[in-house]
């Protein structure tokens, strides 16, 4: 007998033996994959991929359409709730809560429920303080039926109907919140849009304000017109796990059985006219117009993926309490952290500022602690403290002059040609420019137009920091850039430049509008500026570190300019 095979038998013979002095006290044996019910809850113990201190069960129940749509929900309640009692719910909508994976099948051993929020189930310590987790697949994702539309009057309908289901179960207290980063904080936004009694408040980080602005910049599409609906194409037709309950696996064939589906998502996405229905029922910023929901938001003002377009437009339509923290990071988490152990964000304190404002409105307990309503990191790295933002000082509107440019998407590489750019006096103290810049122009000519704000040095070192592009549609034309918060530091100047789209390189790699250049000179007068500024000497200082995306970002987006004579001048008021 060799080694190996004296261990085993050495291990059987002491199973045999525990198990005989232990009479019926099991012996610990690895997880297996026991698939819940509505009715048979499963444990940790019974399946790896459930959280510890959880029971995990599935659901079904109607969208709120009438459209026949099945939705399919994995529930998560506490292992020790005791009988009668009631919890109140976090619950999260979405694409990617499917059972073999997030974004496509992940190679898991067996059927289990999306671990996409383990962290913040684990990081708030959910289910020792009493609250249930509900993960709703919206139509045609994971096991619920119907035709994925993204964010649109389909998905608005999943997300009424997981509130009223939510809010129903005899285990919910009728008490909602809802969690969600990047496409799950945007059906939290859909969320606060319904007005939903059960709804008491709603956590969106990263969230895409307007569908239409995100994907179409004032007519010019971006590239995500095609990646974007074919991304989710593909997660809406990723098979599921084999050992999945028979009704989770035959809804989850719905799009196979219906390629019709995938066909409509993508040709929704490359709707090309902004005043189309389509894109009006994803407008979240303007339904939010009245809205009351508590609601606690992350942006990131140097975002390439759900960028700060209608962020002030739908702050400013929301009525309700706001939270929020606001910064220079990208596309990140509250509490996710560098590999070397950095916060992305820079702020301490996500799930402990999280967990008070749901035990405030889903539980009405006072905070033990005062958390702003705003915490905001400038372009300076510091945090600073407001009731409100943007809370600019002093709003202006600049003359910039004119120019012109041959609109012929950088290709030639001439520079002088293709682009013109204002310049301000050199700012006399630091001045913060905040909220959202809007630019007007006159236009004679056909094509598009480009327009980038700069910080610029004595010396000509310049910082893109925010910029926008428009198809020139009429002779006079205005439109927002992206919502920013960049201190000028004393002694440096804005400089706004004007001309044809820059195409994406190595300053910026994440640029990726679909430029059709006219190549017409295009002649631009009574061009202006509207900036809302800021005293950064009047800050209220708050806790919190130098965002890490920070310093790629300067390193991405700094150039020289040739230092060019003042036309304008930028100054907040004394």
């Amino acid at each position: 007998m060799n080694r190996s095979t004296k261990a085993a038998s050495a291990a059987a013979a002491l199973a045999l033996t525990l198990t005989g002095a232990l009479g019926d006290v099991a012996i610990a044996q690895p997880a297996t994959g026991a698939v819940a019910t509505a009715e048979g809850g499963v444990t940790h113990e019974e399946n790896d991929r459930v959280p510890e201190g959880a029971v995990w069960t599935q659901h079904y129940f109607p969208s709120s359409d009438g459209s026949g749509t099945e939705l399919h929900a994995d529930v998560l309640l506490p292992e020790n709730l005791p009988e009668g009692q009631q919890a109140p719910v976090i619950l999260s909508a979405g694409p990617y809560f499917g059972h073999s994976g997030e974004t496509g099948v992940e190679g898991l051993e067996h059927t289990g429920p999306s671990g996409r929020f383990t962290d913040f189930v684990e990081g708030t310590d959910l289910f020792e303080r009493g609250y249930a987790f509900v993960m709703v697949d919206t139509r045609g994702f994971g096991g619920s039926t119907g035709c994925l539309d993204f964010a649109g009057p389909g998905e608005q309908a999943d997300v009424r109907a997981a509130l009223d289901w939510s809010a129903s179960q005899p285990w919910s207290t009728g008490s909602v919140g809802m969690y969600g980063k990047s496409y799950d904080a945007i059906t939290g936004l859909i969320g606060n849009n319904l007005n939903h009694d059960a709804l008491k408040a709603v956590v969106a980080q990263e969230p895409i304000w307007d569908m239409r602005r995100n994907i179409h910049s004032n007519g010019v599409p971006r590239t995500t017109a095609v990646t974007v609906g074919s991304t989710y194409n593909a997660i809406a037709s990723s098979p599921q796990m084999p050992d999945d309950d028979p009704r989770y696996t035959a809804n989850a064939k719905y799009e196979e059985a219906h390629p019709e589906c995938l066909i409509d998502n993508l040709a929704g996405y490359q709707t090309g006219d902004e005043q189309a229905e389509y894109w009006k029922d994803r407008d979240l910023a303007s339904q939010a117009k009245g809205t009351d929901t508590p609601l606690f938001v992350t942006q990131g003002f140097l975002e390439w993926n759900t960028e700060a377009e209608a962020f002030q437009e739908f702050l400013d339509n929301h009525q309700g309490p706001e939270r929020g923290w606001l910064g220079q990071w990208d596309h990140k988490r509250g509490n996710q952290r560098t590999p070397d152990g950095r916060l992305e964000m820079g702020r301490e304190g996500w799930f402990e500022e999280t967990m008070s404002f749901y035990d405030q409105h889903l539980k009405g307990i006072d905070p033990a602690v005062s958390y702003p309503n705003f915490s905001i990191q400038d372009s300076t790295g510091a945090w600073r403290a407001q009731d409100q933002w943007p809370a600019p000082e002093h709003s202006t509107t600049l003359e910039l002059g004119g120019g012109s440019y041959l609109d012929d998407g950088a290709e030639s590489g001439r520079t002088p040609e293709n682009t013109f750019t204002s310049w301000s006096e050199p700012v006399e103290r630091d001045t913060r420019i905040t909220g959202t810049p809007r630019v007007s122009l006159n236009a004679e000519g056909r094509g598009n137009v480009m327009v980038q704000l700069y910080d610029v040095a004595p010396d000509g070192t310049a910082v893109m920091f925010d910029e926008q592009v428009s198809v020139l549609k009429q002779r006079e034309l205005s439109f927002d850039l992206k919502s920013t918060d960049w201190t000028l530091p004393a002694g440096h100047s804005l400089a706004v430049g004007f001309g044809t789209i820059q195409p994406s390189g190595i300053t910026a790699p994440f640029r990726d509008w679909i430029d059709s250049p006219s190549r017409d000179t295009v002649e631009v007068s009574d061009a202006r500026i509207e900036l809302d500024l800021d005293d950064p000497a009047r800050d209220v200082a708050t806790e919190g570190a130098r965002a890490p995306y920070l310093d790629t970002y300067l390193e991405l987006n700094t150039t020289k300019l040739p230092v060019g004579e003042p036309e304008f001048t930028v100054a907040p008021q004394s």
